[in-house]
């Protein structure tokens, strides 16, 4: 088979073919009403409004020829640093992965389409992320030294409701073993993590069972250091807390 003037292999031209269901496959903030996945958040550990969780992962890769040090990773190992969003349900309702290892979870955010609509206000609900992200209006991160009362119950009901994104990484990553490395280069590696991630979508939305129990803690998950920009969602952040876990 040829694309665009290139000869493919099989397993190419399978990864291309799921590509194009991308759009129709990974919908965020998903394919039922705001106020179902709103719910299902919730039933979590009762924070309100969510309509997503996000994490980045770290997809290892062979070192490739071409601009080999901005895949090596805080880690350092050759990665893809890929943005994932999901919601209660373990399905993928966003991901970004085109990004080398060496690049900041925070920058990936703030640059990808979805945070430039979360700031048109296009979307009612918010996302929750670990302090790897600043704490912004629609994303709301824990409190880094949290009292006791309020504060702290914010935290854990935070903490308990991120567990999904961690949850998702580890049944995605289950499913698909060639993301423990993929030796291929890092376009093809990209293709392959969006292919997978539409394969993990329709196999749990058919409640396919996961090989192996997933692992909620990521060994490829670097936990980096808070971003130093201004964190403007510390009011939403208060307001929540204050009227939601006295």
């Amino acid at each position: 088979a040829r694309f665009q003037g290139y000869r493919l292999s099989g397993s190419q031209v399978v990864t291309v073919a799921l590509k194009r269901l991308l759009y129709s496959s990974v919908v965020f903030p998903g394919h039922r009403p705001t106020r179902f996945i709103k719910e299902g958040c919730h039933k979590i550990a009762g924070f309100p409004g969510v309509i997503g969780c996000t994490d980045g992962t770290h997809i290892p890769i062979i070192a490739p020829s071409v601009n080999e040090g901005d895949y090596v990773n805080r880690k350092s190992f050759h990665s893809i640093n890929v943005q994932i969003i999901c919601d209660a349900a373990n399905i993928i309702t966003n991901v970004e992965a085109k990004w080398p290892g060496s690049v900041h979870d925070s920058q990936i955010f703030r640059e990808c389409t979805l945070s430039t609509k979360f700031g048109h206000g296009e979307f009612t609900g918010y996302l929750l992320g670990d302090r790897g992200y600043p704490c912004l209006p629609y994303l709301l991160t824990p409190y880094p030294d949290p009292e006791p009362g309020p504060q702290q119950r914010y935290n854990l009901a935070n903490c308990r409701t991120r567990a999904r994104i961690e949850m998702t990484i580890g049944m995605l990553k289950a499913r698909f073993q060639c993301l423990q490395r993929l030796r291929v280069t890092p376009e093809r590696a990209c293709d392959i993590i969006v292919a997978c991630v539409i394969l993990h979508n329709i196999a749990t939305i058919r409640g396919e069972h996961c090989p192996s129990e997933p692992n909620s803690s990521d060994p490829n998950h670097e936990h980096p250091d808070p971003p130093t920009d201004i964190q403007d969602g510390r009011a939403v952040r208060d307001t929540i807390c204050h009227n939601h876990f006295l």
